[in-house]
C-alpha cells in the first residue's frame, strides 16, 4: 500500500511538472556575456542556479565581446575566445539549456557619448552621420539622440553583420539568433541619401525579414524585442516600450516565424495577447520589478488557459532580462555587493519561484 501511495504521489508531481512545462515552453534568462575573468563564476551560476530552476533558454548578449575571425577589426577589448564559448556551450548542453546569442542589429549602435564598434570601424554605415556624439550625453536633446542606427539600405552593411551573425551562431552551436532591434529611434532619416522619404514601417519590416531569411538558410530562427511593433500613441505606452515613429505597422509585414520578446518594465502591460493575435509567438520579459514579474507570469498562465487551440501555442513563456552586465549581476547575486527589494536578483528569484509553482 505504501508503495502505491508513493507511486501515486510521484505521478502527481510529474504531471504538475509537465503542466508547468506545457505552459512555459520557454523559461528564459537573458544576460550579457561575462568577462573572461568571471567565466568560471558564470558557469557555476548556470550549473547551480539556472539548471535547478529549470531554465531552458539562455539568451546571451555578445555584441563585440567575442574574438571574431571573420572581422577581427570589430573585436572589443577582453573579448571571449572560442575556447571560452565552448565552456559555456558544454555547461548548457549538460543541463539541456538552449543558447541563443545576441548581437544588436539596426539600432543600439552607440551608447551615451560613445559610438559602438560597428560604426566606429565602418562610419559609412551610420544612418545619421550628421548627428555628432556629445561630450556629455543628456536626454532629451535637440538631435533626438538615444542610440545610433546603421542604415539598413547601405549596400555593404549586411555582408559585415551577417558574417558576425553566422560566426557567433556557429560558435555557440545555436539554432536561433537574437538581433535585438529594440528602441530604434533613428530610421528612415530625412537626411539619409538612401532612406529619406521611405515608409519607416516598411524599412523596419524589410530589415527584420532580411535577417530572418538569412538565418533560415541555416535553419535558424530570428528573435527580436517587440517594442517597435507596438503603437506607442494609441496604447499610451510611449516611446520606450513602444514606437512613436510609426514602425508599429511593421507587425503586419514581418515573417510570422519571428519570435517576439515582449518587454515591459514599468507596468505589466498585456501586449502578449496583441502579438499572439497577429500570428506571432511571444515571450513576456520582466526586468527588476518583483510584483510586475509575478503578475506577468500569472497573466501568461491565464492567456494560455483562455486561448483558442490556435492561439495557445503562441504564448511561449517567460524570460528574465538582466541589464546590469553579467559581472555586476553575479557580484550582487553572490552577495559581494548590496541589493534592494526590486532588483534583478530578487526579480529573477521571484519569477522562477512563480513559474515552478505553476499547477
Amino acid at each position: 500500500m505504501k508503495k502505491v501511495i508513493i507511486s501515486f504521489l510521484f505521478l502527481c508531481s510529474v504531471l504538475v511538472q509537465l503542466k508547468a512545462q506545457d505552459v512555459f515552453q520557454t523559461r528564459g534568462f537573458c544576460i550579457a556575456a561575462p568577462s573572461a575573468k568571471q567565466l568560471n563564476t558564470f558557469i557555476k551560476f548556470i550549473e547551480e542556479e539556472l539548471a535547478p530552476r529549470k531554465v531552458n533558454t539562455l539568451v546571451l548578449r555578445i555584441d563585440f565581446n567575442y574574438q571574431f575571425k571573420s572581422h577581427p577589426e570589430l573585436i572589443d577589448g577582453g573579448a571571449l575566445t572560442n575556447q571560452d564559448v565552448k565552456k559555456i556551450v558544454a555547461a548548457c548542453k549538460r543541463n539541456q539549456i538552449r543558447i541563443i546569442p545576441q548581437i544588436n542589429l539596426l539600432g543600439h549602435q552607440s551608447w551615451a557619448s560613445t559610438v559602438g564598434k560597428l560604426l566606429k570601424v565602418y562610419p559609412e554605415f551610420d544612418e545619421t552621420p550628421h548627428v555628432k556624439m556629445p561630450e556629455k550625453y543628456e536626454w532629451p536633446n535637440a538631435d533626438g539622440l538615444y542610440c545610433k542606427s546603421y542604415c539598413p539600405l547601405h549596400p555593404d552593411v549586411h555582408k559585415v553583420v551577417f558574417d558576425l551573425v553566422d560566426e557567433i551562431c556557429d560558435a555557440f552551436e545555436a539554432d536561433a539568433f537574437h538581433a535585438g532591434m529594440d528602441e530604434v529611434f533613428y530610421i528612415g532619416d530625412d537626411k539619409c541619401p538612401r532612406c529619406s522619404g521611405l515608409n519607416k514601417a516598411e524599412l523596419y519590416a524589410n530589415e527584420v525579414n532580411k535577417i530572418s531569411n538569412h538565418l533560415a538558410l541555416t535553419k535558424r530562427q530570428l528573435w527580436i524585442w517587440g517594442d517597435r511593433l507596438i503603437d506607442g500613441k494609441t496604447t499610451g505606452i510611449g516611446a520606450w516600450e513602444a514606437s512613436m515613429n510609426n514602425t508599429h505597422q511593421a507587425i503586419d509585414l514581418i515573417n510570422k516565424n519571428v519570435m517576439i520578446c515582449d518587454w515591459h518594465y514599468e507596468r505589466p502591460d498585456q501586449t502578449a495577447v496583441y502579438f499572439a493575435m497577429k500570428g506571432l509567438s511571444v515571450i513576456t520579459c520582466p526586468w527588476k520589478n518583483v510584483n510586475n514579474a509575478v503578475a506577468q507570469t500569472r497573466d501568461m498562465i491565464n492567456f494560455k488557459k483562455a486561448a483558442t487551440s490556435t492561439l495557445k501555442p503562441r504564448y511561449e513563456g517567460m524570460m528574465q532580462t538582466i541589464w546590469s552586465g553579467a559581472d555586476s549581476f553575479l557580484a550582487e547575486f553572490y552577495g559581494q555587493k548590496g541589493t534592494s527589494e526590486n532588483s534583478e536578483v530578487n526579480c529573477f528569484k521571484a519569477l522562477f519561484n512563480e513559474i515552478n509553482q505553476t499547477k
